[in-house]
């Protein structure tokens, strides 16, 4: 499935948002809205919303590019839809852009945040990590540690995993990888926080089932068991950054493909080390 950006201006006005406060200690709020008459249910975001300012940031494109970025690694993720909207906040209209994914959960689901699980079912001094091993969901965990290195996912905390269990068919999974706005360079509003931005610094991350920094937490696979994705190319910024124009600046796509770029030539070497 393909991400899509669609540029002409859609009338969401209808949708009545709430508050989420950001879990990061940024400023602003997060908002974010359902639309349950749809079918499947659609879920609407917006990127970082100031009560005077507005729209202060720009997380809803990062979710767009990750999830771009996934679809050239071989990741199952969410997938998001970038949309140009008038909506209304505090009875104020407000044109931005924003997030829009489908409901993720299969008929029969029910889902709890993978925190709240894992404090039900682990057993007697098993970590998070240990916990998600024995329930089968290696592969999905060391894919995520990477995915949040090479975009510096500071906000991978415990709801952010979603456990989906069918009680009926006796099913458990993990849903698909989602989440990603608190990444990159998130926390840039201008054009001098972006050029001082250091793209390769190891900062402190909120990571439910690794360390508290995303580089450590490459340490944390096994090096048989390094994830197998398909190769980033430098062909590939072209599509990371496809139809973006007029929506974030040219001097922070560049900034976000060379940290992403510089982030996975960083990987290859780690995994090539013996």
């Amino acid at each position: 499935m393909s991400t899509r950006i669609i540029h002409e201006k859609q009338d969401l006005k209808y949708l009545q948002w709430s508050q989420i406060r950001s879990s990061s200690g940024t400023a602003g709020s997060f908002l974010k809205a359902t639309d349950d008459l749809q079918k499947p249910k659609k879920y609407y975001k917006l990127s970082n919303y100031d009560g005077i300012n507005g729209i202060i940031g720009h997380e809803c494109v990062n979710e767009l590019i990750t999830d771009r970025l996934l679809n050239i690694l071989g990741i199952e993720h969410l997938h998001y839809d970038l949309i140009h909207a008038e909506i209304t906040v505090n009875d104020k209209n407000i044109d931005t852009y924003l997030c829009m994914s489908e409901d993720f959960k299969k008929i029969g689901e029910n889902k709890a945040a993978l925190d709240t699980f894992y404090e039900a079912e682990h057993l007697a001094h098993e970590t998070p990590m240990e916990f998600c091993i024995r329930n089968g969901w290696e592969k999905y965990v060391y894919e995520m540690l990477v995915v949040d290195f090479l975009i510096l996912n500071r906000d991978r905390h415990g709801a952010n995993i979603e456990v989906l269990r069918n009680s009926e068919e006796k099913t458990l999974r993990l849903a698909p990888i989602f989440d990603h706005g608190l990444s990159l360079l998130f926390s840039c509003h201008t054009e001098e926080a972006v050029e001082k931005f250091d793209i390769m610094q190891d900062r402190p991350v909120q990571c439910f089932v690794g360390s508290y920094y995303a580089q450590q937490n490459l340490q944390l696979i096994p090096r048989e068991k390094m994830p197998q994705l398909h190769p980033l190319q430098e062909k590939h910024k072209a599509i990371l950054l496809e139809g973006l124009d007029g929506i974030i600046p040219r001097y922070l796509q560049e900034k976000i493909w060379n940290m992403i770029w510089k982030r996975w030539l960083y990987y290859e070497d780690f995994c090539n080390q013996k």
